[in-house]
């Protein structure tokens, strides 16, 4: 079969950006490239403050549509926002805390705001990026605006609170809050728990065992659930994978550390366990083994986190790798609670794409690509 690409996760979608006078306008040249590139198709509105920061050629630029900076006799928020309007999402990034009060309180005498009312009269998604002083952000009425939004039918993306200002959320995170927006939530309500990448288990006091997993299976995996709706924590060795946006992380070192981690979780509704866990952990040596003699290092095996977590509840969704991955995926099927395993082979760790079998009870599908491809099919199958 053939290799499918990374996901295009806003293909076939019009996005209009609104932008307000914020100095994180700045950002929107970046926000419009990256929209773009993930497939959509954007239309930039520019209110008058913004046009003092930004000049709106530069987004005309950027989305390769003219910015819309008045409403005209074309009513552009009815074409676009309005019943049966040519929009899939409304995304107001930044918004400054003048905009989000506005809003909620229904006064509309901004094209910005104008596209809002028509975008909450329709129930279209909306997706609101705030970016404003730190000072002004925990103002109380604006505090009480803001939790007001989700009730009116828009998400609101957590800004980043550095330097006293409530700094506009990264570039990644409101693309991925928009997303969401435009993904049927077929995981809403659910929590979903991720081990993802590699463990380090310590050999003496400066090496370590461990493996060539990337975390990127486990990354795509968190983002493909919280795109559907899902309450997402993700348990890796963020000092050497990263954070994973969007997610509740834990940080961890050692296999120990892992399992630590996760039994002490409340129960999920779903397990997912990405991560190339140690089987097996060195006797560590007291002090550093010196060089240029042979070695012998007694490895002592460990338990299985996949087996501790059956019997708790929860659905678990694993992975074998190996030349025998296969066999052994239908052995662990066989399991208690494991409702699907990927099993792949050793070429595919570390690495940005590969070959997987889905395996479920009754059925064995072939998938390949990138492993965000890889991650949206097993979703759908278990869904």
């Amino acid at each position: 079969m053939g290799r499918e690409t990374d996901m295009k996760t806003l293909e076939n979608k019009r996005i209009v950006l609104a932008v307000c006078g914020s100095i994180a306008a700045v950002e929107t040249i970046k926000l419009a490239h990256e929209l773009r590139r993930r497939g959509a198709e954007v239309i930039p509105v520019i209110t008058e403050a913004a046009c003092g920061i930004i000049h709106p050629d530069a987004l005309t630029y950027a989305c390769a549509t003219p910015a819309i900076t008045k409403i005209t006799g074309m009513v552009e928020h009815v074409l676009y926002c309005g019943e049966g309007g040519k929009a899939d999402l409304l995304l107001i990034a930044p918004s400054t805390a003048n905009t989000i009060s506005k809003i909620a309180c229904g006064i509309d005498d901004t094209i910005v705001t104008t596209f809002a009312t028509t975008a909450i009269g329709r129930g279209m998604p909306i997706v609101l990026a705030p970016a404003m002083h730190e000072s002004m952000y925990r103002h109380p009425i604006v505090k009480k605006n803001l939790e007001s939004l989700p009730s009116l039918g828009i998400e609101v993306v957590p800004p980043r609170i550095e330097e006293e200002k409530a700094k506009i959320a990264g570039i990644e995170e409101i693309c991925l809050y928009a997303e969401k927006a435009l993904t049927k939530q077929t995981l809403a309500g659910k929590k979903v728990l991720i081990t993802s990448g590699s463990c380090r288990e310590e050999v003496d006091s400066v090496r370590v065992m461990t493996t060539r997993s990337s975390g990127k299976m486990g990354r795509e995996a968190a983002l493909e659930a919280f795109r559907r709706g899902a309450d997402v924590t993700v348990v890796s060795n963020t000092e050497q994978h990263g954070k994973v946006p969007c997610v509740k992380n834990i940080s961890i070192v050692s296999a120990e550390d892992m399992a630590e981690a996760v039994l002490g979780q409340p129960t999920p509704d779903y397990y997912l366990s990405a991560a190339a866990i140690s089987d097996f952990a060195p006797v560590r040596s007291a002090e550093k083994i010196h060089s240029g003699k042979p070695v012998s290092i007694n490895l002592q095996p460990l338990p299985k986190l996949i087996t501790q977590m059956s019997g708790k509840g929860a659905k678990i969704i694993g992975f074998k790798i190996g030349e025998d991955a296969v066999d052994a995926g239908r052995r662990l099927l066989a399991e208690e609670d494991v409702i699907l395993v990927a099993a792949n082979y050793p070429e595919t760790m570390g690495a940005k794409s590969g070959e997987y079998i889905l395996l479920q009870e009754g059925s064995e599908t072939p998938v390949s690509g990138e492993k965000d491809v890889i991650a949206r099919k097993i979703w759908d199958a278990v869904l």
